[in-house]
C-alpha cells in the first residue's frame, strides 16, 4: 500500500477531520511507521501456535466451600424488633 498525502487526505475525510497541510506532513512519516510494524507482525509464524484469550493464566481465587452449622432462625432474630412470622420486618416496597 502507497502511502501518500492522498491517503492521509483520504482517511482523514473518512473520520471527518480537518487536517492543515503541517499535521499532513507531520502524520506521514508516522502513519509509514505504523503499516511497517503491522507489516511486521502479520509475517509473524503462528500456524502451530494455539489461540489465547488471556495473557495471563486465569486462577480461582475463592476458597474451597466448607459447609458449616448456620444461625437457627430464632438466634438471628433474637435482636430485632422488627420480625414477623419468623423473618425480617422491613419498609413496604412500592
Amino acid at each position: 500500500m502507497k502511502v501518500d498525502k492522498d491517503l492521509i487526505e483520504k482517511v482523514a475525510k473518512n473520520a471527518r477531520l480537518n487536517l492543515t497541510e503541517t499535521e499532513i506532513k507531520e502524520f506521514l512519516p508516522q502513519l509509514k511507521e505504523i503499516l511497517e510494524a503491522f507489516k511486521e507482525i502479520s509475517s509473524a509464524k503462528v500456524e502451530k501456535l494455539k489461540p489465547s484469550f488471556q495473557p495471563l493464566e486465569v486462577k480461582d481465587i475463592t476458597r474451597e466451600d466448607i459447609p458449616k452449622n448456620c444461625l437457627k432462625q430464632e438466634k438471628a432474630l433474637q435482636n430485632t424488633k422488627h420480625k414477623q412470622d419468623g423473618y425480617f420486618k422491613g419498609p413496604k416496597a412500592l
